[in-house]
């Protein structure tokens, strides 16, 4: 724990509290979540009765991107609401010089896990964005239960090390273990985040918690496994000849193709449980907070967001993990429930980005100049209206623009994907090859173009 003295005079920021109903923001990440898996949004398998809960009390947001592929490139951000870099204001320090208590409980800015996380380690964290920190260690991978290997088809027991979380294949770890879950790192953070909001609740306070599943190692009690047999779980369909059309850049480094978890169906419907199992367990703890924030009678004062970094792949195109520009790598929820507004949906294009200017607008606060992001404040006044036209993301490998029509992806190498997500909602047939496509093509540079100009950003040189 780390934990700053508040110098700033109370009185001096009366007046900006004044101005607006919602005195307290409250902040859920969530990490590697994709929005497709949640009921909010439409998923009939995984229970996440909490997040469905606030999405019936608030607006649903169905087209949110990421600008950062990678959990830090994305949390910084959305941190500092800029497409790339930082300045000296960032979403937590704008609260402070507000007369906010602004705390950390978990993962906000990168921590690596799991290494962080044994460690209880601060990862990148950014120190002016807090006046209080709290890690959230636990055993992770090492935990004492049932291990899964599923891509060596390795079940065991017997960790013996032998089977490190620093392992080249940790990313298809599971872990089942019998236990009520309390000495998992997502149960710290909401106890810690509960007593935070029971001290804290006679202040305007900003609180961000980070859980960190359903990132790898997937470990939770067994009891959240037991909800997911594996007969109930069917895999993406992907087409035989469904990388024909996909660029060399396009591919992540893990595939079913090359990776030994292709040759075990069995075991990447494992996978899914395993995603499954840990966001209902991290679903538990969202539930924890917020039931907190009613007893205390601070839910008619407080905005509530939750979103994830980034999201990832359970095999669709035989794709997994994440750091790619394809639709399941880049869409995230975002449900935003603020007192005074009405809820629904909206399918507007929004940015990660948009979320520290409305948090900033609901609260009563000025908005900074080196923000790049847009308030979704109207939105939330009106779920027909539109703050920008399309959502542009990030990666190595190249630029991804999403509109509510299309998704075009551009790499280094000057290579193309272009789909239309209405008739083709899977990416499964690159149009950019089609040469009836080539005047659309073109518009599609010239946007891109334009884009990268008003964000700031240099186009990435060629690679050979």
């Amino acid at each position: 724990m780390r934990i700053f003295v508040l110098t700033t005079i109370w009185l001096a920021a009366a007046s900006v509290f004044a101005d607006s109903k919602i005195k307290n923001v409250l902040f859920l990440i969530s990490d590697d979540l994709k929005a497709s898996v949640l009921g909010a949004y439409g998923a009939p398998i995984c229970e996440t009765p909490n997040i469905d809960r606030l999405a019936q009390q608030g607006m649903v947001f169905d087209r949110v991107y990421c600008q950062g592929t990678a959990c830090a490139p994305s949390r910084r951000s959305f941190m500092h609401s800029l497409y790339e870099g930082e300045t000296e204001i960032n979403m937590g320090k704008h609260f402070i010089d507000n007369g906010y208590f602004s705390a950390r409980v978990g993962k906000i800015y990168h921590m690596k896990v799991p290494g962080d996380i044994i460690a209880g380690t601060d990862g990148l964290d950014i120190e002016s964005t807090w006046l209080e920190t709290y890690n959230s260690p636990g055993l992770e991978a090492h935990t004492v239960g049932d291990y899964a290997c599923l891509n060596l088809n390795i079940f065991t027991t017997d960790l013996g090390g032998r089977y490190s979380t620093a392992m080249p294949h940790r990313w298809f770890v599971t872990v089942s273990y019998e236990g009520d879950g309390s000495d998992q790192p997502d149960y710290k953070t909401a106890s810690q985040t509960i007593d935070l909001i029971r001290e804290r609740k006679n202040e305007p306070f900003y609180l961000a918690a980070g859980f960190v599943r359903p990132h790898y190692p997937m470990v939770a009690p067994q009891r959240y496994f037991d909800k997911y047999p594996i007969e109930d779980i069917e895999l993406p369909y992907v087409p035989a000849d469904d990388h024909d059309d996909i660029p060399p850049m396009g591919f992540p480094n893990v595939i079913s193709t090359k990776d030994p978890i292709g040759k075990y169906p069995d075991n990447q419907k494992r996978m899914w449980a395993g995603y499954y199992a840990t966001v209902t367990y991290m679903d538990e703890q969202v539930g924890r907070i917020i039931d907190e924030l009613e007893a205390q009678g601070l839910r008619e004062e407080t905005v509530i967001v939750f979103t994830s970094d980034h999201g990832y792949h359970l095999g669709e195109h035989h794709f997994w993990q994440k750091s790619n520009l394809h639709e399941e790598a880049l869409r995230v929820p975002l449900i935003i429930s603020a007192p005074g507004f009405r809820g629904g949906r909206s399918a507007a294009m929004v940015e990660l980005m948009d979320i520290f200017p409305t948090v900033a607008e609901l609260t009563g606060l000025s908005i900074p100049d080196s923000v790049q992001g847009k308030s979704l404040v109207p939105i939330l006044n009106d779920p027909n209206k539109r703050v920008r036209e399309a959502a542009l993301s990030i990666d190595s490998s190249g630029y991804a623009l999403r509109t509510e029509r299309w998704a075009y992806i551009r790499y280094n190498d000057d290579t193309e994907e272009l789909y239309d997500m209405v008739s083709d909602p899977g990416q499964i047939t690159n149009l950019a090859i089609n040469p009836e496509k080539k005047a659309e093509l073109r518009t599609w540079r010239k946007k891109l173009d334009t884009r990268l100009k008003e964000a700031g950003l240099k186009r990435k040189a060629k690679k050979g």
